[in-house]
């Protein structure tokens, strides 16, 4: 992404394609994020750990007289538009997302202009850093400045929540829009996704986030998220008539109740359910730590959740283990996880500060060595949720 530090490229991008026009322009932008510790509890109305990044989808929109809106992405060099009085399309690139956060915002606003949108980015795309979420959540916050709306950041959030799961069709939880709106520089967001309660803990200056994308994404990733979503709740009807208690999601069932009758449940289902389980602990006790400064310890907690994702989830691969275990065998690193849905994509590793370099080059050569592809290795400054940048004139 380059856009400059006022918007300039973004703004003559948009007049090249569309002309001059009366209305300025509005540049928004939103960041990816890194789930530090919290794998598939989301959807099971569970706890995570995720923190914003300093990779970020920016946008610029100006509203027209009319009710069309003309979308560029710089990343595909594609323009598509639609007209917000027509039926729904069924698209599902880059345009699906940001067709359904327009016509949702639309729809509580009637008479709403179309508008020219750009927007560009330097979220990695399919690499488990919620570019889609960073991309909904750019467009929404945006739109609701152009348009005169008043949606609150959290109210954005849920907007993007329902676009993903009702018009794009992802069956996911709140973690990803909720930490692209509401992130904060230097602070990781600890959030329950029932409830929606959160608290932000500040990172310890001497740990970095660094960031390992495989550049790997193998075929399984949406029959297997859809799989596992569906043995969890198998998972809650099981354990709702073993345990006295309601169960209406995993979170509901704590450790001590999970082992007092996880034996009569089926291999599978064990697994599943019980990585959700201790993965909700995990996240409670990374927080804890946190606010302790017990850096070391969120490390090995973030290892250990790893260790879930791989045998008791499987949703690891390969490639993701050997990141893992190469970091593991460096002494700067205090954990490292796989991050995402998993089946490829990246990893995420808490380093020692004055080590990041000599860290990230030695991964990247051993996994080039190991598995022939380059990966992207790169340090993440934690920063703030999606915002309005500025007003920019024609």
């Amino acid at each position: 992404m380059d856009d400059g530090d006022d918007g300039s490229d973004l703004r003559k991008i948009a007049v090249e394609l569309f002309g001059d026009g009366d209305a300025e322009f509005v540049r928004a932008s939103a960041p990816g994020r890194v789930n530090l510790i919290g794998g598939h509890t989301d959807y099971n109305d569970g706890f995570v750990l995720p923190v914003a990044i300093d990779r970020r989808t920016e946008i610029a929109v100006r509203p027209r007289d009319d009710r069309t809106v003309r979308a560029y992405s710089a990343n595909f060099d594609e323009s598509r538009d639609f007209s917000l009085d027509s039926s729904p399309s069924e698209e599902s690139s880059w345009l699906g997302y940001i067709e359904g956060i327009a016509r949702k915002l639309a729809d509580g606003a009637p008479g709403v202009p179309g508008v020219d949108l750009v927007v560009d980015g330097d979220v990695p795309m399919g690499g488990g850093l919620s570019s889609s979420a960073s991309l909904e959540l750019a467009t929404a916050t945006a739109l609701n400045e152009a348009w005169n709306l008043d949606y609150t950041p959290t109210e954005l959030a849920d907007l993007g929540w329902r676009v993903e799961r009702e018009f794009v069709g992802v069956e996911c939880g709140i973690m990803d829009q909720f930490v692209v709106a509401l992130g904060e520089r230097d602070h990781a967001l600890f959030l329950d996704c029932r409830t929606r309660n959160y608290e932000r803990y500040s990172l310890d200056g001497d740990v970095r986030v660094v960031v390992t994308n495989t550049n790997v994404e193998h075929e399984l990733v949406d029959s297997a998220y859809n799989e596992r979503v569906a043995q969890c709740a198998e998972g809650v009807e099981l354990l709702d008539e073993l345990l006295s208690d309601d169960v209406t999601a995993l979170r509901d069932v704590s450790v001590a109740e999970f082992e007092a009758v996880e034996d009569e449940l089926p291999e599978t289902i064990r697994e599943r359910c019980g990585h959700v389980v201790y993965e909700n602990e995990r996240v409670r006790e990374a927080a804890n730590a946190l606010e302790t400064g017990e850096m070391g310890r969120v490390g090995e907690l973030m290892s250990e959740s790893h260790q879930g994702l791989r045998d008791s989830y499987e949703v690891s691969c390969p490639e993701l283990d050997f990141v893992v275990e190469v970091a593991g065998d460096i002494d700067a690193e205090l954990g490292s996880r796989m991050t995402g849905a998993g089946f490829g994509g990246c990893v995420v590793s808490f380093v020692r500060a004055e080590s990041v370099e000599p860290f990230a080059e030695t991964v990247r050569e051993a996994y080039l060595a190991e598995t022939g592809i380059e990966p992207d290795v790169f340090p993440c400054a934690v920063a703030d949720g999606a915002r309005v940048e500025a007003r920019l004139e024609d």
